[in-house]
């Protein structure tokens, strides 16, 4: 056992071709590795994986990992956040992630337990669409690219979200979860 997942073995990644120790989580990740690949006309050098995100609270700092950054000319125009359970209670920080990662809004937001997926809207949270099939395609991305706004984040709304972000996925985080870097000032 790592952390509070079991180790079943070891797998591929399929985007990497990295070897990764093979945990339910992880079968997931690489399932929806393989519906962008194969189903959604995606590149693997479209796809980011195991993004690290800086969050930082007052003195009170982490590292938290962002599963697919997934980019169109140059920017990134999707997320894909993965983690088990509810996806209505991921909906905040994957938000707060969206306006983190890079200096801009990105503009679609997916949230999936790997069984099931919401796709936001960056800009609002609002549910845009339901459903691993309904996870935008390439030529979909790319036909709206012209329509989104990349807007910059403030840095007084960077600060709120990281706030937001750092409740969710540090404050909140099982203590034996070691996919969360605590760093202390």
């Amino acid at each position: 056992m790592e952390g509070h997942h079991l180790i079943l073995g070891d797998l591929q990644d399929i985007i990497t071709g990295e070897t990764l120790p093979d945990t339910l989580d992880e079968r997931y990740r690489q399932k929806l590795m393989r519906i962008l690949l194969e189903n959604k006309g995606y590149a693997r050098s479209d796809i980011q994986c195991r993004n690290k995100l800086n969050v930082q609270v007052g003195d009170n700092g982490a590292i938290v990992n962002v599963d697919m950054a997934v980019r169109i000319n140059d920017k990134i125009c999707m997320i894909i956040k993965f983690a088990p359970g509810s996806l209505i209670t991921r909906h905040r920080s994957a938000i707060a992630t969206s306006r983190l990662l890079t200096l801009y809004q990105i503009p679609v937001v997916v949230v999936t337990n790997g069984e099931d997926a919401d796709i936001l809207d960056g800009n609002t949270g609002n549910i845009l669409n339901k459903g691993l099939n309904a996870i935008p395609s390439k030529s979909e991305l790319s036909g709206r690219f012209q329509e989104y706004a990349f807007t910059p984040v403030s840095e007084k709304r960077a600060e709120i979200e990281n706030r937001i972000l750092y409740a969710y996925e540090v404050d909140d985080a099982c203590p034996c979860d070691t996919s969360v870097c605590r760093m202390k000032a």
